[in-house]
């Protein structure tokens, strides 16, 4: 992937030329023709005092250590730092929720038998790099294909309230035969705690008393996934 040349700091894009400008890069050859810094630079629309959107770009990708680590920053963390007023904070959060939404739009519908990959792929780009930690639930119909993916519980950075009648409630209501669990640890770890294991046991077993099956446990971290029910 091309890098878009350096410019003097304080030269507004427009005077460069057009070859070098992200938007029109873009839109002439194609978006995987442009650089990350030059894609964030779109988002960013303008700079700031003394430095042109690229430069600012450049400086915020390094800042949180790389590209994924800027379009999963917190709000509170973007709006400490510098050159991000509201707008461009709302850019950035934007096109994470744009892309997460788009992403979980495919695997409705999806059978977990036949498309398991897909699905773990979408909970681990949704939740891997989450600073607290929370509890969702894939609810699933008979075919075992996903009826929705919601949040149930959110918890602190060491812990998560669940409650197993708020599971089979939600299963209920929606005519779910079967669910998976999903939770993330912020830590990295991919090893399970003793809550945690004794959480699936509760769960599994509440799942059992009304006829819901448990398809399993996945735990997610940056470190990747692990299943708490089929290892």
């Amino acid at each position: 992937m091309p890098e878009i040349a350096k410019q003097a700091n304080g030269t507004s894009i427009k005077f460069w030329p057009k070859y070098e400008r992200p938007r029109e890069l873009l839109l002439d050859k194609g978006a995987e023709e442009v650089s990350d810094a030059g894609l964030i630079a779109i988002l960013l629309d303008t700079g700031i005092k003394g430095k042109d959107a690229v430069s600012l770009a450049r400086d915020l990708i390094q800042h949180f250590g790389s590209l994924r680590g800027l379009l999963h920053a917190r709000k509170s963390d973007l709006s400490k730092t510098k050159g991000l007023g509201a707008a461009k904070i709302a850019r950035l959060l934007a096109v994470m929720e744009i892309a997460k939404r788009q992403f979980k739009e495919e695997i409705v519908g999806k059978s977990y038998v036949e498309n398991r990959q897909d699905i773990v792929d979408y909970l681990s780009f949704s939740m891997r790099d989450l600073k607290e930690e929370f509890f969702k639930v894939v609810f699933l119909n008979k075919a075992n294909a996903v009826i929705s993916v919601e949040d149930m519980f959110r918890g602190t950075i060491d812990q998560t309230s669940v409650y197993p009648r708020e599971v089979i409630r939600r299963a209920i209501e929606l005519g779910a035969s079967a669910v998976i669990f999903v939770h993330n640890h912020p830590s990295g770890s991919l090893e399970p705690s003793q809550h945690d294991l004794e959480l699936t046991r509760r769960l599994v077993a509440a799942c059992r008393a009304v006829d819901i099956t448990a398809l399993d446990h996945v735990l997610i971290s940056s470190a990747g996934h692990k299943s708490l029910i089929n290892s």
